[in-house]
């Protein structure tokens, strides 16, 4: 079965094709700047690996998934050579509230429920339905499905995503931790599993997805019960250019000195934040890594506080479930970046974390286990793969 995975944001789409019998990815791409001037369609053809790029005016996802398709049966660098040979749709949706804790077939009832919770990811969810409505209007009798990034986190218990606030707030428009990047959460504890030999229920795994956003996850059993994102992304550690988890008080605080709206503060704290307002330099890590390195002061204040803010969160998260069997690192700063993982690690020898150094120096986008002969607690890098979780929860979905 060939799959096409759409990730849809409020100005690009991303694609992978997958087939469900190999896994192997047949087609991949992105969509730029849909809705702008200087739309741009980068892929890399089927034929010939070759990556390309194709300028093309986008005011609407619609056309940016015609682009997509024109591409995937195109003579020249097509994988597949029609339409019909493509069986289902897999969509990531950001944010699936309390309504979803599984992936589902797309109905009208699920669009109105996505609708209906769109308040709570207002950036994301909208753009995740025009991807959506795009391919149902080009592909009406092929089956769509949807993975929500909440999803596996809807196994925490009240005690963790409870805010303490009064509790109207819940009720009546439910204000709670959510959590995200649960895909790629579930995927990685996933793999880290088949490197204990412990039964599933008996483990306990953290997950540190590092990237430009970042969050932190505790799995015990194989089931979510706490992480660091809450009810927006915008919670937990130091990110690219978010700022974490801070004193609330601070956007009125900020807001009265400078003459800002909420609304304005908000929008400093996603996108002016984390790496980028410490460093004054950047929301890349390995622009901080070389600031660090030329004995940049700011960067090295950007380093240490990301480092920290994982860090207190890696240890909240052993005491929460008592103890740790493996603690894994993914996506683009975790599979990539040994500076990181090093500074990270080097906290955690009180719970009997050793690792080797040399060994973690040379990993980047492996999966490799790091750690010493001698070490309590395993570490592993396990590079993501989002993408073929949706095409495999899709694939259960569209066979049952």
């Amino acid at each position: 079965m060939k799959i096409l995975v759409i990730n849809a944001g409020s100005t690009s789409l991303k694609y992978q094709l997958i087939d469900s019998d190999s896994e192997q990815v047949l087609a991949k791409g992105l969509c730029e700047r849909i809705g702008a001037e200087g739309g741009k369609l980068k892929y890399d053809s089927s034929k010939t690996g070759e990556k390309k790029e194709k300028d093309i005016d986008m005011p609407d996802h619609g056309v940016a998934l015609q682009a997509v398709i024109d591409v995937l049966v195109s003579p020249e660098d097509g994988a597949v050579s029609s339409l019909s040979e493509i069986d289902a749709v897999g969509h990531r949706v950001v944010h699936g509230g309390e309504y979803f804790d599984k992936s589902v077939l797309v109905t009208d009832e699920v669009i109105a429920q996505i609708e209906e919770i769109s308040d709570l990811a207002p950036l994301h969810n909208p753009a995740n339905l025009l991807g959506i409505r795009a391919c149902q209007k080009l592909m009406p009798n092929v089956p769509q499905c949807v993975t929500f990034d909440t999803a596996f986190h809807q196994t925490m218990p009240e005690k963790a995503f409870m805010y303490g606030i009064p509790y109207e707030y819940y009720t009546n428009y439910k204000i709670r931790r959510y959590g995200f990047h649960g895909t790629s959460h579930s995927y990685v504890s996933k793999k880290a599993m088949s490197h204990l030999d412990k039964a599933p229920e008996d483990t306990k795994i953290v997950v540190c997805h590092l990237g430009g956003g970042a969050s932190i996850t505790a799995v015990q059993g194989g089931k979510s019960v706490d992480t660091s994102m809450g009810l927006t992304p915008l919670e937990g550690l130091v990110m690219g250019t978010r700022s974490g988890s801070i004193d609330p008080a601070i956007v009125q605080f900020i807001a009265d000195k400078e003459n800002l709206s909420a609304d304005e503060v908000l929008n400093i704290l996603n996108k002016k934040s984390g790496l980028l307002g410490l460093s004054g330099k950047s929301s890349d890590c390995r622009d901080i890594d070389a600031g660090v390195e030329a004995g940049d002061k700011r960067s090295e204040i950007a380093f240490n506080a990301f480092v920290y803010s994982a860090v207190k969160l890696v240890g909240a998260y052993i005491a929460a479930m008592n103890g740790v069997d493996l603690i894994a690192f993914t996506a683009g700063i975790g599979e990539n970046d040994s500076k990181i993982r090093a500074a990270i690690l080097d906290y955690f020898g009180y719970v009997g974390v050793s690792y080797d150094k040399a060994l973690n120096d040379t990993v980047h986008g492996d999966e490799v286990e790091i750690q010493t002969a001698d070490s309590k607690v395993k570490v592993v890098v396990i590079p993501t793969n989002e993408e073929l979780t949706i095409a495999r929860e899709t694939l259960e979905i569209v066979t049952k």
